[in-house]
Formats: structure tokens, sequence, C-alpha cells
């Protein structure tokens, strides 16, 4: 407690020195993004009449007010509480964020012309591929992660060599090898079940490592205490193993799924009609390619923030029952 104290008045005594320095940092910035836009031929041009009509000044003061107004938000933003700064801050990028879309000129009509067949098309191809891949994906990294864990060398081998090799090539090298390799041993794939086949490979390689990690982290114990029971492997699994590793092994399964979904848009390349794919043929023939993609790259983002939010209340619901 009187460590907490002495780093709060610290804090409080440097304050202004680290407003000062924020500010100053700020001013730095903004004039320097301002003076971007011109040549250099322009600033090292010297003034010819009256200093205003070149400009500078203009650019100094408008760096100036930037920076008091970011200062202003740095000191105001502390007296309200946590839930609503963060709210705050997250409205304020998003201003600046579409304000810079706006430098596009992007034709709005266009892309509310597209948005539903991008939502209904290319959305629902996207989830479907990613949640079958990581069912498929699922299924293996618990096989491997179990023959990793095992004393036989024959499994254990296999179970190595596939980690190693599906995660030391390219995804999108998968991806070709599997849709134009396994025609030359007579198994013809379509676009899409060559793609899942693909993600499902590549993911459940690195989600072995989840699952390993997660089996190892229980106690032997439980396993003893299982077969003194009477327990056979698969019910010892299936009741007493998993059911405890699942919360070490839900945050980065979340993370996997959220990348897989960014990932599915590799697939584009073998003509499936996910997200991605959509967005560059509906832009290509009109050259509206900067609606189609800043479009896509919304939806992508809007869909990993509700997988995120998924995530964390399953989260807090496995650590609300681990501490019952």
């Amino acid at each position: 407690m009187l460590y907490q104290d002495t780093v709060e008045a610290e804090v409080l005594v440097h304050k202004p020195l680290f407003i000062t320095s924020v500010f100053v940092l700020a001013f730095v910035a903004f004039l320097s993004l301002d003076l971007a836009g011109a040549s250099v031929g322009e600033l090292m041009r010297p003034v010819i009449g009256d200093p205003l009509e070149s400009g500078l000044y203009g650019r100094f003061a408008i760096a100036f007010v930037l920076a008091i107004v970011f200062c202003l938000n740095l000191v105001l933003i502390g007296f309200i509480p946590l839930r609503m700064q963060i709210g705050v801050v997250w409205f304020e990028l998003l201003i600046l964020f579409l304000a810079f879309f706006k430098t596009f000129n992007l034709s709005l009509p266009f892309i509310w012309e597209n948005l539903p067949f991008l939502i209904t098309q290319g959305v629902v191809t996207t989830i479907y591929v990613s949640a079958i891949s990581l069912i498929f994906a699922s299924a293996i990294a618990i096989v491997a992660a179990i023959a990793k864990l095992s004393s036989n060398g024959f499994a254990y081998g296999i179970a190595s060599f596939y980690t190693s090799f599906f995660r030391g090539l390219p995804l999108l090298m998968q991806i070709y090898l599997i849709y134009l390799g396994l025609p030359q041993l007579g198994i013809v794939m379509n676009a899409v079940p060559s793609g899942i086949l693909a993600l499902s490979l590549c993911a459940g390689a690195y989600m072995t490592e989840i699952f390993r990690s997660g089996i190892a982290s229980i106690d032997r114990g439980q396993w003893e205490a299982s077969r003194s029971m009477g327990f056979g492997f698969g019910l010892t699994m299936r009741k007493i193993i998993l059911p405890q590793a699942l919360p070490v092994i839900i945050p980065p399964m979340g993370n996997m799924f959220i990348g897989m979904v960014k990932d599915s848009s590799l697939v584009s390349v073998l003509g499936v009609w996910e997200l991605t794919f959509l967005a560059r043929t509906i832009g290509q023939p009109t050259f509206h390619h900067m609606e189609m993609l800043i479009a896509a790259a919304i939806i992508y983002w809007i869909m990993t923030v509700c997988l995120e939010v998924i995530q964390s209340r399953i989260e807090h619901h496995f650590a609300r029952s681990k501490i019952r």
C-alpha cells in the first residue's frame, strides 16, 4: 500500500512535466503530418511579401490547436470512469478512421448497393468454411496431441512430423498443393473442400500444441484417480481431463478461430465465393477497388470483434466455474 501511494505521488509530481512532453510531441507530430503534404521545395522557398501567403504560419497554428486539443483530451478523459474512457477513445479513433477513409472519395451508393450480396454470400461462405475447418482441425489436434503425449514412438513420430510439416509450409502453398496435387493421385476435389482440408490441416498442426499444453497442465494424480475408479482412457479424457483443460485451451483456441476467419481469405485463389473474392471481383469491372476492399475490411473487423466478445464471455464462464 505504501509503495502504491509512493508511485501515485511520483506520478502527480511529474504530471505537469508529462503533459508538457506530450504536448511537445503532439505538436511535432501534427506539424510533421501537416508539412508532409508540402514538397521540400515549398518549405525551403523564402517568403516574399506577406509571410501569411506562404501558409507556413497557418500550418503552425493548425498543429498548435491540434496539440492543445489532444492534450486536453488526455487530461479530461482521466475524470470519467474506465469504461467510459475506453468508449470515448474507441469513438474518437473511429471518427479518425472515417475521416481517413473519406480522403479516398469513396462511392457510398456503390457500397450500399453491393453490401447485401457481400453479407449474404461472402460472409456466410467465410463463416461456413472457417467453422467446418475449426471442427475438423479440433478433431485432428486432439488425436495428434494425445499421440505426442504418449510413450509410443511410432505415434509420436507421426504426430511430430505432421506438426512440423504443416507448421513449416505457408498456408497458401498448402492450398495449392492440395488443390493441384491431389488430382495427380486421382483424387479430384472441388475448391471448397480443398480449402477446408488445407485450413483444417494447417490449423490442426498449431492447435495440436494448444491441446497438448492443456492436457499436460492437468495433474497426473487425476489420471491415477480415474484409473483407480476403473475408468478407461476415453472416459477419462471426456469426463475428467478435457473439462479441466478447457480454461487453458479456450483462449488460444479463440485466437486460432479468429485467425482462421481471416486466413480463409486465401481460399479466394481457388475461386471460392468468400468475402475477399467477392470484394475483388465486384470492384474490378467498375474500378471501385477501394470501395469493396474497405467494405470487406470493415466486415472482417466486425466479425472479429463479435468473436472476441464471444471468446471473452466463454472465458469468463469457465473462470467463474473454476472458482466455484
